[in-house]
């Protein structure tokens, strides 16, 4: 009997060996038994519009794609509203020849927040959103679904910020860094989406003078607790930190391409730490 050539699905990006994407994926795909693998595919620029024209005949079911190629991915398939919205696509699969694309960096951030903070959303009428870039479009788009009536988006480029109110309407509100303290007083949740704590980048400096129901969201993954989640639990505050976004944003993907719904578990949480701390140790 000739065996069943494997499924297969990929991470693209530039570069791509930092990325957890694979050990996410592989390890689902042990868990439910598939014949499947996940791979990094490290690919130019200038080179990627041919590479995703070649998916099906490079044996690929579907792909994540990362930095720096999510805006240009938008243009070389199908994106569904959420995509369009959000100006970038982070997700490629296929139905029947039509290569179609999502952005589950929104289910991501909701789902890590719904786990880590339950009832986050509950009576939740202002949030503040620290930068202004394809993270922070995605974070906008989830919370406008949860119906949040003030966003206050605070970014040290005026024209991003503008930019960015003009796609999503009148609930977004402008806001500079020096307003932040003030605005924290009356807002129910922070989401910092910039990179400023992650490791090897400036620190982000904010003066958490707030109510105790604020909670608090860093995207930044690396460290696992950054200077702002370590500032916000030693006042008691509730948080969500980066990983779980990064976990639960890999799920559509999966479920897209391999038809089975995978689960975030203490388990697959706990392989990524230590993969992250053992990378550190290395450094």
């Amino acid at each position: 009997m000739i065996a069943e050539k494997p499924l297969a699905a990929c991470v693209i990006g530039w570069p791509i060996g930092h990325s957890r994407s694979p050990l996410i994926h592989n390890y689902w795909i042990k868990q439910s038994w598939l014949n499947a693998e996940y791979r990094r595919e490290a690919v130019r620029p200038e080179d990627f519009a041919g590479f995703v024209g070649s998916l099906r005949e490079r044996g690929y079911v579907g792909a994540n794609v990362t930095v720096p190629h999510k805006e240009a991915a938008l243009k070389l398939c199908k994106p569904d509203e959420r995509a369009r919205a959000v100006g970038a696509v982070n997700t490629l699969w296929f139905d029947k020849d039509v290569l179609l694309g999502t952005n589950t960096d929104v289910e991501g951030f909701l789902a890590n927040l719904d786990t880590a903070t339950p009832g986050w959303d509950k009576g939740l009428s202002t949030a503040v959103v620290l930068g202004s870039g394809g993270a922070a479009r995605g974070v906008i788009y989830g919370l406008l679904t949860r119906d949040v009536e003030r966003i206050y988006l605070v970014n040290r480029t005026a024209s991003r910020a503008e930019a960015v109110k003009t796609q999503f309407g009148d609930r977004i509100r402008l806001a500079t860094w020096q307003e932040m303290t003030g605005l924290l007083g009356g807002a129910g949740l922070l989401v910092n989406t910039t990179t400023l704590g992650m490791t090897g980048e400036p620190p982000l400096d904010v003066n958490l003078r707030c109510p105790p129901s604020l909670v608090v969201n860093d995207l930044v993954y690396d460290p696992l607790e950054t200077g702002l989640l370590k500032n916000a639990r030693e006042r008691g505050l509730r948080t969500a930190d980066g990983l779980g976004m990064l976990l639960h944003q890999a799920v559509g993907g999966f479920e897209r391409w391999f038809g089975s719904k995978p689960q975030v578990t203490p388990e697959l949480r706990a392989l990524i730490e230590a993969d992250l701390k053992a990378s550190k140790e290395k450094k």
